[in-house]
């Protein structure tokens, strides 16, 4: 469990207990009762498309500095999911995209966070490279750069599309990633 030793609505000590119709221990603040549930984070982000190429990113951040990303980050407050796909998107790629569909969900249970990945078209062919970003190419399936991908979420969803694309269906994927012995994401 995470550490919270003070509480973030009125400062004083909290203390480990399972509060009353729970089943999970909490911190709990000693002085206003304050549950404080430590939850998942929830990544939102775009598989770019554009005349049969996709958009990504190599990462000018850590983790996984140097390596190729599908443009996604940390949802944030008030916005909706699609809306945070298409800011992530902004931000990394320079790039204005139209949300097609809701494509890929990954829980990742050992990191506490959850990838959700739409499919996306990519505006008038235009992009660039924001501050999180070294570069941004656009790939034809074979130029991929699988041994140099940031994170599995993105090779599984790299894989999902060019296998559906086959077929031009694009179903929804859901899938569950990572394991103890694998520390990559």
């Amino acid at each position: 469990m995470m550490n919270m030793n003070f509480c973030t609505a009125c400062g004083h000590k909290t203390t480990e207990k399972i509060p009353l119709g729970d089943q999970k221990l909490r911190h709990v603040c000693s002085s206003c009762g304050f549950i404080h549930y430590i939850n998942p984070k929830i990544i939102c982000g775009s598989l770019v498309v554009w005349e049969d190429k996709v958009l990504l990113c190599r990462r000018a951040i850590e983790p996984r500095y140097g390596l190729w990303t599908l443009p996604a980050g940390y949802m944030e407050l008030f916005e909706t999911m699609e809306q945070g796909a298409a800011r992530e998107t902004r931000e990394e790629a320079e790039a204005e995209v139209e949300i097609e569909q809701l494509y890929c969900m990954y829980n990742i249970p050992r990191i506490g966070q959850i990838y959700v990945l739409f499919k996306t078209q990519l505006v008038e062919g235009k992009f660039g490279a924001g501050e999180e970003t070294i570069e941004s190419r656009l790939f034809d399936e074979v130029d991929i750069p699988w041994a140099e991908l940031a994170f599995p979420s993105v090779e599984r969803t790299l894989r999902h599309y060019f296998e559906d694309r086959k077929n031009n269906v694009f179903p929804m994927h859901l899938e569950t990633l990572g394991s103890r012995l694998d520390h990559t994401g």
